[in-house]
C-alpha cells in the first residue's frame, strides 16, 4: 500500500524500553478531502527520513499493523498503526527538482552563444 501527499510534520525520534525507537511522519494527502495521516517509522527505517523535509511531496510505502491488548478489567481493546517501510519523492517533486537543476545549469553556462 502507498500514501501520496506532502510532509507536514516530522516529529522527534522517540526511544522506549529495550532500545525501541520510532519517528512519526505526518503526511497530508492531496485529494478532495485531504487527510492528515500519521505514519510511524521504526528502528532502522528512521534513517530513510534523513533526506526529506517538510513540504516535500512523497510516496510512502506502508504496512497496516493491528494488535490486541487486554486491559486490567479483562476487556479486549484493539489498536491499529501505519508503519512506513519506504519513502520516495513523488513524481511531482522529482520533476520540479529536475527542472530547477536544468535552470541552474543553464544559468551557470558562461558560453557567449
Amino acid at each position: 500500500m502507498e500514501v501520496l501527499g506532502k510532509i507536514k510534520v516530522q516529529q522527534e525520534t522517540q526511544t522506549f524500553e529495550n532500545d525501541f525507537t520510532k519517528c512519526n511522519l505526518i503526511v497530508v494527502t492531496d485529494e478532495q478531502y485531504p487527510q492528515e495521516i500519521c505514519i510511524e517509522f521504526v528502528k532502522d527505517k528512521i534513517d530513510l527520513l534523513k533526506s526529506f523535509k517538510v513540504g516535500d511531496s512523497v510516496k510512502v510505502g506502508i504496512n497496516l499493523r493491528g494488535r490486541e491488548w487486554i486491559n486490567p478489567q479483562g476487556e479486549a481493546k484493539y489498536f491499529n498503526s501505519i508503519q512506513g517501510w519506504r519513502i520516495d519523492l513523488s513524481d511531482v517533486t522529482a520533476e520540479a527538482s529536475q527542472e530547477q537543476n536544468l535552470v541552474a545549469d543553464a544559468q551557470s553556462d558562461d558560453l557567449p552563444f
